[in-house]
């Protein structure tokens, strides 16, 4: 498969666990198909996994939409967590081992920066929060 002339964005609904189960199994299918080896193919479905999750434990409900992106000599998958949710009072914070406000281990955002190659995260008081993981195959 040649993923950057047959994928167009693909953007998922997430509201309860079980879009977060449909959406693992969506990526991991994925990933697969896009050629990644199987290290890269646990990896983007545990980081998607993680943002989706927090996704429904933080806001609610978001989207998650998955691209082929070419950038200069790079070419991969970029997958975006948005929601409209309290957003993040203190990234700095969040991003750090252990941090949480919800009683979890707080070890997702900062083990999904881990798994990324590339990684951004922004967020605004009660206008939600915006999560850029990519992944190159290249």
């Amino acid at each position: 498969m040649k993923p950057s002339m047959e994928m167009a964005t693909v953007w998922r609904n997430i509201r309860n666990d079980a879009d977060v189960a449909m959406l693992v199994a969506y990526t991991f299918t994925l990933a697969k198909r896009c050629g990644f080896s199987p290290v890269a193919v646990t990896e983007i479905t545990t980081g998607t996994s993680e943002l989706a999750t927090n996704i429904v434990k933080y806001a609610g409900e978001g989207v998650m939409s998955f691209s082929w992106v070419v950038i200069k000599n790079h070419e991969g998958l970029e997958v975006m967590a948005e929601d409209r949710g309290p957003g993040i009072k203190n990234i700095e914070l969040a991003m750090s081992e252990h941090y949480s406000t919800k009683g979890t281990l707080g070890l997702g955002l900062p083990g999904t920066r881990r798994l990324a190659d590339e990684f951004e995260i922004s967020s605004e008081s009660e206008m939600g929060t915006r999560v850029l993981f990519r992944k190159w195959k290249n």
